[in-house]
């Protein structure tokens, strides 16, 4: 069964139980029956109503099952009658099983939205972190050398994309990198170039780490660089400071240093303190778990806080 999304309307007949649909399926059991429960409002199912539709384009003998238009509803456990719906709306053709008569966003729209997510966009194969080919490999470890900051979209994730976009760009393979929405072209067009300087003034600089960890530490009044988040510390010394804070009932936000070794290794030097956590107010380092429990105990915390001292 592909399942879209929860509360979406199942195909021929809404199936208001468990058992009704198990008999749906017993009904139907000479053959492979897919049903496809979808939503419009869910993303995720676009993709899959276009797998479904190339599916049963490759299977004619199996049945593939989509709608989100409700036809008839049966409330309670009855058998026969499921039976007597279902037949009778089978036998109407009522239902496409491509899952054609629902409007999709019209695909160059959709690509257009897609090239202009960043400022500088990379569609590849597979993400930076895992590239899934060398070439796709290798524009990923130009792009960092130079600093650039993208994004990137993995094009084995979404067939519909990854066929469009040739056409929509006119370049028929990846990668292909997009700044400000503008195909700059595949892997030889970067390396040139990259050997012609013009790299670094075409693609947006990442922020320097000195300038990142100045707006990331003065990004709320009071900061909290901590192994966790506020719902779930991940070492005790950064539970414990995350329960003073609470204490105090002061507006805070927090970092979690798990998920960027750059900052977690960069802000150690940027604030000469060499662990974690670490609590900021206004861009300043007050302290660790210790200096914090000391101004606690000192009645000398919650003014901190607030920024009167």
């Amino acid at each position: 069964m592909a399942a879209g999304a929860a509360e979406a309307a199942a195909a021929v007949v809404e199936v208001g139980s468990a058992g009704q649909f198990e008999e749906l399926l017993r009904l139907r059991a000479k053959s492979l029956l897919v049903v496809h429960f979808w939503a419009p409002w869910a993303p995720q199912c676009a993709q899959m109503n276009s797998v479904m539709a190339e599916l049963a384009k490759e299977h004619p003998q199996a049945s593939f099952v989509k709608n989100s238009q409700k036809i008839d509803r049966l409330d309670g456990a009855h058998a026969p009658e499921l039976t007597k719906k279902v037949q009778r709306h089978a036998s109407s053709g009522s239902f496409s099983p491509s899952g054609r008569e629902h409007p999709k966003e019209d695909l160059s729209l959709r690509l257009k939205k897609l090239t202009h997510a960043a400022p500088c966009m990379l569609f590849m194969k597979g993400t930076p972190q895992e590239p899934r080919c060398g070439f796709s490999k290798q524009m990923v470890e130009i792009l960092n050398k130079h600093n650039i900051q993208f994004s990137s979209f993995d094009i084995f994730s979404d067939e519909e994309v990854r066929q469009g976009l040739k056409t929509y760009s006119n370049w028929p393979t990846y990668p292909q990198l997009y700044v400000s929405g503008e195909l700059i072209g595949g892997l030889d067009i970067i390396k040139e170039l990259e050997a012609s300087k013009e790299l670094d003034t075409i693609c947006p600089k990442a922020p320097k780490l000195e300038e990142r960890l100045k707006v990331l530490t003065n990004k709320a009044s009071v900061m909290l660089f901590m192994k966790g988040n506020k719902q779930e510390a991940k070492c005790g010394f950064s539970r414990q400071i995350l329960e003073i804070l609470n204490s105090t009932g002061i507006e805070y936000e927090t970092f979690d240093i798990l998920e960027d070794e750059e900052v977690r290794q960069g802000l150690k030097a940027y604030s000469n303190w060499p662990t974690y956590p670490q609590l900021y107010v206004k861009g300043e380092l007050v302290g660790g778990l210790d200096i914090v429990k000391e101004l606690k105990e000192n009645g000398e915390l919650l003014p901190i806080l607030k920024g009167e001292n």
